[in-house]
């Protein structure tokens, strides 16, 4: 039985993980190499990606690493060139890169926010601006964007910069669908609430419960409707069918993972 990416090539960025386990570039770039494709994993630092390779190996998948800052449109441009001198395509765009600083507009100085905009949302632009010339040029693809929760609601925390990227990354999602339908190119968001990823424990419990994880996770859990915190196979799993051909004719939307959470009003 073939995989569901079976032959595909997929660029995955933000493929480490600042701890062990699911971060939702490792469990993407593992669960695409899972079902067939070859993965050409980018992140900022090599050391983030030496588990993610060695899972998708265990898998029996196909990865090579790529080192760069997908803020600077020169690097961004030379990753995509490595991977096509690599594979001779692109058929998966997967823009992951994120991260968030707490702070309103008075709280977070234009230092922050520029870096904010940059990471969350220049990145997204960046990787699109230089895959999508490619793609028209093989006849299609598909981009799948990661944006969050906090770009269409608040989640609990002041971060004015990240909700903006976030949400500016949804409406970037539409507009490259629309002017690139007719090309054969779908592009897609999914949007993942608060998840348990390896983030919670080495980054977030520290900048909002004292380091005290499980103070946190209660939190999180608290605005979650069902029993349970997903994870990054769960970001994972919804990027895989909008990748694949069972989404078809799917494009210019979004797919909400977050256990419910962005549906109740308290």
């Amino acid at each position: 039985m073939t995989g569901r990416l079976q032959g595909k090539v997929a660029i995955v960025t933000g493929a480490g993980s600042v701890g062990p386990g699911w971060g939702n570039g490792r469990a993407i770039a593992c669960r695409f190499a899972q079902e067939g494709a070859r993965i050409f994993a980018v992140d900022m630092d090599p050391d983030a990606m030496e588990e993610t390779v060695a899972r998708v190996r265990e898998a029996g998948g196909e990865i090579r690493t790529w080192q760069a800052d997908v803020t600077s449109s020169d690097a961004v441009r030379d990753l995509v060139q490595a991977c096509m001198d690599a594979w001779g395509r692109i058929d998966i765009l997967v823009n992951n890169v994120g991260g968030s600083r707490k702070g309103g507009p008075v709280g977070l100085d234009e230092a922050a926010w520029n870096q904010q905009i940059d990471f969350n949302l220049k990145s997204v632009y960046l990787g699109c601006r230089h895959v999508l010339p490619l793609m028209e040029a093989q006849g299609g693809g598909a981009i799948v964007n990661i944006a969050s929760t906090s770009g269409i609601r608040w989640t609990g925390s002041a971060q004015v910069g990240y909700a903006s990227a976030k949400a500016g990354v949804i409406q970037l999602s539409r507009v490259v669908a629309l002017e690139y339908a007719k090309k054969n190119i779908r592009c897609n968001t999914v949007i993942p609430g608060q998840m348990h990823t390896p983030m919670v424990e080495v980054r977030l419990a520290g900048q909002r419960a004292g380091g005290d994880v499980e103070t946190l996770l209660a939190q999180r859990q608290a605005r979650i409707p069902l029993p349970f915190m997903g994870d990054g196979m769960d970001t994972a799993n919804a990027a895989l069918f909008l990748a694949s051909d069972e989404a078809r004719f799917i494009t210019a939307t979004e797919i909400v993972v977050d256990g419910g959470m962005s549906a109740r009003c308290d």
